[in-house]
């Protein structure tokens, strides 16, 4: 009796992931845009901030300074995202990073801003 518990619970349990799974799938959008940056700290701090529920894959590519996202369009929005990244110290192409945040970047991460 308790294995059909147990294999009850661990069905419902595998059913519901599935169909969750299904879900992020049906709302997933991918985005590329241009970052600011220099380094591979700077990789790992502009990935770092989109840690962030909704948020499936980040990668930061040093030399084009380009950034695909892959998201649930449902849980989290491109500006959203350029926000974190912003909040982080680092400009993308529509939104100024957080000048205090550039400010405590170590010096090899504070690249050439733009002037406004």
């Amino acid at each position: 009796m308790k294995f059909y518990v147990f294999a009850g619970v661990f069905l419902a349990f595998v059913c519901m992931m599935s169909c969750n799974s299904n879900a992020i799938t049906a709302n997933l959008k991918t985005d590329t845009f241009k970052v600011w940056g220099n380094c591979g700290m700077c990789k790992k701090t502009i990935e770092k901030s989109l840690k962030i529920d909704g948020i499936a894959t980040a990668n930061w590519d040093k030399d084009s300074k380009m950034i695909t996202v892959a998201y649930d369009s449902i849980l989290v929005s491109l500006p959203q995202i350029q926000q974190n990244i912003a909040a982080a110290g680092y400009d993308t192409e529509s939104t100024k990073g957080d000048d205090s945040a550039y400010a405590n970047l170590h010096s090899c991460c504070q690249y050439e801003r733009k002037s406004e």
